[in-house]
């Protein structure tokens, strides 16, 4: 069975003036009870449950903010030389195939 995907455009407004990411980076990361939020240089916002990663789900709070974000800004990582948590989170995992 074949999936289609059919755009609806405002005949106002051309296919053009609309965004279409193509690319995935991060430009901030924040953290609540529930979610690590990742702000995405394209102003995209990530929520992604921490049930969903148990090395952060079992984790203090204060051990979570203990992170790096790779040079290429698609991997948070935690060091364990520098914390208690030792995980490498790719933003790709959870934006799935097409980003």
């Amino acid at each position: 069975m074949a999936i289609y995907t059919i755009f609806f455009t405002d005949p106002q407004y051309p296919v053009s003036a609309y965004t279409f990411p193509h690319e995935a980076q991060i430009h901030q990361v924040r953290f609540d009870d529930r979610y690590i939020h990742l702000e995405l240089t394209d102003e995209r916002i990530l929520s992604v449950p921490l049930q969903w990663i148990p090395t952060l789900y079992n984790a203090a709070p204060e051990e979570r903010e203990k992170y790096e974000i790779s040079q290429d800004r698609t991997v948070i990582i935690w060091n364990p030389d520098h914390c208690e948590i030792n995980d490498e989170l790719r933003i790709v995992d959870y934006l799935g195939q097409n980003i």
